[in-house]
């Protein structure tokens, strides 16, 4: 697919983007003005308790120490720059977000794309969409046709107070033909310190698959117990070039009819070369998605004939239907190394504090 990114970085007309705000505003597809104005009112608030106050101390100190030193003006400039960083800075975030809405908007339209800001508590069957509290999609990009496709950044909250964290992700969901097992490549290329997975969960180590080639070096894969072969015979060796040579940089969730890549980053975002790679890699996937269609799980097949036999010939068996078994349905989770080793060095340390310590 050829991606038209001219939206992204051509002039626009301001008239326009602040008719389009407006727009969005009246469809109830944006929040209230009321927050804005909420918190330009404490800033203004701030403003007169604290910096008008300062700003004339130091103007009367100046005029009174020296009227014809222009270094006593020094301080008063200085403040009256800060406070002109902050006025613009303010309104440039406020023009800046809506700019971004209609560049994204145009994007979309131009691709054959719909865009829509975000909702919160979105319903996906994906490992991040259960994770925390105060789910919300932002920017989210759709396409039906040829394939069901959605793009979006999304964050979550964990933690309170001081231990408060927003988690933030981009995602790509591609609608499958049929369930599939659920399967998880892990990328290597993207863990953290010591090799650890940036995935938010833990899987059974015994749900591990390695597969042949170079495979295992860009991605561990997981699959449930007894779907080995299942596994296998998605992963062909065609299908796991394309996705060392595409996405070797995401991390990859097939769950129900959906496959899911993500990356701890926007990926919904104004540059160009970003939406290329995306484009490229959902093509180089897409190719290769149609051979999955016709996996069937052995597990739900039927044993009653499907019509009456000739005699003397096998019975003919209803083939399975479309679906995925209990046990194939959902990967175990694992317990993090890191909270065993908390664990245990807690452990020790209060063994050897209050056995030791007497």
């Amino acid at each position: 697919m050829t991606v038209d990114t001219t939206a992204l970085t051509q002039p626009i007309d301001r008239a326009k983007v602040r008719g389009f705000d407006k727009a969005l505003r009246e469809k109830g597809m944006l929040r209230s003005r009321a927050l804005t104005i909420i918190v330009f009112s404490v800033i203004g608030l701030a403003a007169l308790v604290i910096i008008v106050p300062t700003f004339v101390s130091i103007v009367a100190m100046g005029i009174t120490r020296s009227s014809s030193s222009g270094v006593a003006l020094l301080p008063v400039v200085v403040i009256a720059i800060v406070i002109g960083l902050m006025v613009w800075a303010l309104i440039r975030g406020v023009g800046g977000a809506a700019a971004r809405r209609y560049r994204l908007s145009l994007f979309a339209s131009a691709n054959g794309m719909t865009w829509h800001p975000g909702f919160s508590n979105p319903r996906r069957p994906g490992m991040i969409f259960d994770l925390g509290r105060d789910q919300e999609l932002h920017d989210v990009m759709r396409r039906e046709h040829p394939r069901s496709l959605e793009v979006a950044n999304y964050t979550y909250e964990t933690g309170s107070g001081k231990s408060k964290q927003t988690h933030r992700w981009g995602y790509v969901a591609l609608r499958l033909d049929t369930p599939l097992p659920h399967i998880v490549l892990d990328a290597v290329g993207n863990n953290g310190l010591f090799g650890g997975s940036n995935l938010p969960i833990t899987f059974g180590r015994d749900q591990r698959l390695s597969l042949e080639g170079d495979f295992d070096k860009h991605f561990a894969l997981y699959c449930p117990e007894g779907y080995e072969r299942d596994a296998l015979y998605l992963f062909t060796p065609d299908v796991m070039a394309r996705f060392i040579d595409n996405a070797a940089a995401l991390d990859v969730e097939i769950v129900d009819d959906w496959l899911f890549l993500y990356a701890k980053r926007d990926l919904v975002t104004l540059d160009p070369a970003t939406w290329r790679w995306l484009f490229a890699t959902i093509d180089a996937i897409d190719e290769k998605l149609a051979q999955w269609a016709r996996w069937r799980d052995d597990r739900l097949a039927g044993s009653s004939a499907a019509a009456v036999p000739t005699p003397g010939t096998a019975p003919l068996l209803t083939p399975p239907p479309a679906g995925v078994a209990a046990q194939g349905r959902r990967l175990k989770r694992g317990f993090p190394v890191w909270t065993f080793v908390v664990f245990a060095a807690v452990a020790g340390w209060w063994i050897l504090t209050t056995v030791f310590g007497r």
